[in-house]
C-alpha cells in the first residue's frame, strides 16, 4: 500500500515509485526518495504518494491504474530513483495546462535509464522501452510522466493491460524499473497528446548505483538553476522580431518587475494604456503624432512580451490573465487601426481599416478553429485523431508526413529558413514594427496597404498549412 504525504493546493497529485533499491542511494544526510520528497514538497502538488512494496514490475503498474481511477486531478508518476533539478520538475508539474505530459530531454543518446523518444511539433509521437524500439528518436525520456485529468481512465486502463503483458511474457525483457517508460509508451500508442516538456540545460538521471548517484549529483551542483530560471522565462518559439529587438532587453525587466511586486495582468493593462495613448497620437495625423504614436506602439508590444515573461518567471499563470492577453492584443491592435484611419485624409482609408481588421479577425479564426479541432481530437482519443497503435508491436512504426509537411519538417531544421517561417506568418511583433515603420515613413494608407499584403500570403501560408495537417 502506498504512503501519503498530503498538500493543500494545486491541481497535480504525485505517485513516487520507491520500489527499486536505488531509491535507497545516500544523498546528502538521506537518501534519493528523501531528497525527491524535500523536492517535491517545495513545488505545488495536490499530494504525493510514496508506493514502497516491491511486488514487481506488474504490481507497481496495478498500483498506478488504481491511483490513476481514483484521482481527481492530474497525476505525476516518477521513479524515486531520479536525480533532477527542482527546475526540470516545475517544468512540468507547473505547467498552467496540467495537461499529459512528459520531461524529455534532445538529447537522443539512448541508455537504460533513459529510453528513447520521438519529439515532433512539442509533442511526444514514440516512446521507447527496452522492448519497444523508436526509428528515427531525436529525444530521450527523464523518467517523469503527468497525466491530465482527461486522460486518466486511458492511463488506468494502459497501465491493466501493461501488468497482463508484462506478467504474461510478451514483452520481453522488461524489469520494474521500466514501469514509467513503459506508460508513456502505452500513452503515446493509445493516441493520447502528451506534451514534450523539454529540459533544456538542465539535469535529470535515473541512477543505479552510488556512484552514479554522486556523479549525477554532481552535475546538479554545476548548473545555475536561477539562472535557467530566467532564461526559459523568455518564450523558446516567438517571433523574430520579438526575439531578437525585444525579448533581448524586456528579460533584464524581470527582476526589478518582481521586486516592485508587479503582477502578470498589471503589466497587461499597462500595456494596453500605452496602446490606447499610441491610437491617440495616430489619430491626430501629423509627423509628430504619428512618431509618438511608433514609440509608444513598440513599448506597449514591450510589456506584451514582458507579462508573459513574469508569468512563467514567478509561476503565477491564470485562466484569466490567459484570456486577459490574448483579448488585450486583440484590443490593442484594432484601438491602433482606428487611430490611424482617424489621423488619415486618404479617401479610401476607412476601407482599408476595415479590410485589415478583417483580415486578421479571419486569421485569428483559422488559428484557433485548428486548435479547437486538435484539442477535440486529443479529448476523444484515438477514434479520429491518431490510430491506436498495438503495445505488442516493438517497432514504432508511424505513417511519414508528406508533400507540405515534409518540406516544413525539413525548413525547421536549417536555422535561416526556420526564421524565416516565422517571419512570413506576420506574427503580432512583426505586425507591431511593420504599423511602426510605415506610419511614420509612409502614413496610414501604406500601413493599411502593407498589412493586407503581407498578411494576405501569410493568411495563405496558415491556411495550406493547417489543412495539410488536418489531412494527414
Amino acid at each position: 500500500m502506498p504512503d501519503s504525504l498530503t498538500r493543500d493546493s494545486a491541481t497535480t497529485s504525485v505517485v513516487l515509485l520507491a520500489t527499486t533499491p536505488a531509491c535507497r542511494l545516500a544523498s546528502g544526510d538521506g537518501t534519493l526518495l528523501d531528497r525527491l520528497g524535500e523536492q517535491l514538497a517545495a513545488l505545488p502538488v495536490r499530494g504525493v504518494q510514496v508506493v514502497t512494496a516491491d511486488g514487481g514490475l506488474a504490481t507497481d503498474l496495478r498500483g498506478v491504474a488504481k491511483i490513476a481511477r481514483a484521482a481527481t486531478s492530474a497525476v505525476a508518476v516518477l521513479p524515486a530513483d531520479l536525480v533532477i533539478h527542482t527546475e526540470a520538475l516545475a517544468a512540468l508539474l507547473e505547467h498552467p495546462s496540467h495537461g499529459s505530459a512528459a520531461l524529455i530531454s534532445h538529447d537522443a543518446t539512448p541508455g537504460p535509464l533513459r529510453p528513447p523518444a520521438r519529439v515532433e511539433g512539442g509533442r511526444v509521437v514514440a516512446a521507447g522501452s527496452s522492448f519497444h524500439l523508436v526509428p528515427e528518436a531525436n529525444a530521450t525520456f527523464r523518467g517523469v510522466l503527468q497525466t491530465g485529468e482527461a486522460d486518466l481512465a486511458t492511463l488506468a486502463d494502459i497501465a491493466d493491460e501493461l501488468a497482463e503483458l508484462a506478467e504474461a511474457g510478451k514483452l520481453g525483457p522488461v524489469t520494474p524499473v521500466e514501469a514509467v517508460d513503459l506508460l508513456l509508451v502505452g500513452l503515446v500508442r493509445s493516441g493520447v497528446a502528451v506534451r514534450a516538456a523539454g529540459i533544456g540545460p538542465l539535469h535529470a538521471d535515473r541512477v543505479a548505483g552510488q556512484h552514479s548517484a554522486d556523479a549525477a549529483l554532481t552535475r546538479l551542483a554545476e548548473v545555475d538553476e536561477a539562472k535557467v530560471r530566467l532564461d526559459t522565462s523568455v518564450k523558446e518559439d516567438d517571433g523574430f522580431f520579438a526575439t531578437f529587438f525585444v525579448s533581448s532587453w524586456t528579460r533584464h525587466l524581470i527582476k526589478p518587475a518582481v521586486r516592485l511586486k508587479l503582477v502578470p495582468n498589471t503589466v497587461t493593462a499597462i500595456s494596453a494604456g500605452l496602446a490606447l495613448l499610441a491610437a491617440l497620437w495616430f489619430s491626430a495625423g501629423t509627423e509628430g503624432g504619428r512618431l509618438a504614436g511608433a514609440v509608444l506602439l513598440i513599448l506597449s508590444f514591450a510589456l506584451d512580451c514582458l507579462d508573459g515573461q513574469l508569468a512563467r518567471y514567478t509561476r503565477t499563470f491564470s485562466p484569466l490573465g490567459a484570456w486577459a492577453d490574448g483579448m488585450s492584443d486583440r484590443f490593442k491592435e484594432y484601438a491602433v487601426y482606428v487611430g490611424l484611419a482617424f489621423g488619415s485624409a486618404a479617401a479610401d482609408i476607412w476601407y482599408l481599416a476595415v479590410a485589415a481588421m478583417v483580415l486578421q479577425v479571419v486569421r485569428h479564426a483559422v488559428d484557433y478553429t485548428y486548435v479547437g479541432a486538435v484539442t477535440d481530437a486529443a479529448r476523444v482519443g484515438a477514434t479520429w485523431g491518431r490510430p491506436a497503435r498495438s503495445l505488442l508491436e516493438s517497432q514504432d512504426v508511424r505513417r511519414a508526413p508528406g508533400g507540405v509537411l515534409k518540406l516544413s519538417q525539413r525548413l525547421e531544421r536549417d536555422t535561416i529558413a526556420r526564421w524565416l517561417k516565422k517571419i512570413v506568418v506576420l506574427p503580432i511583433g512583426e505586425r507591431m514594427a511593420l504599423i511602426a515603420v510605415t506610419a511614420v515613413i509612409w502614413g496610414s494608407r501604406a500601413t493599411f496597404l502593407a498589412l493586407l499584403g503581407w498578411g494576405g500570403v501569410a493568411a495563405l501560408y496558415q491556411l495550406a498549412g493547417r489543412i495539410a495537417r488536418s489531412a494527414r
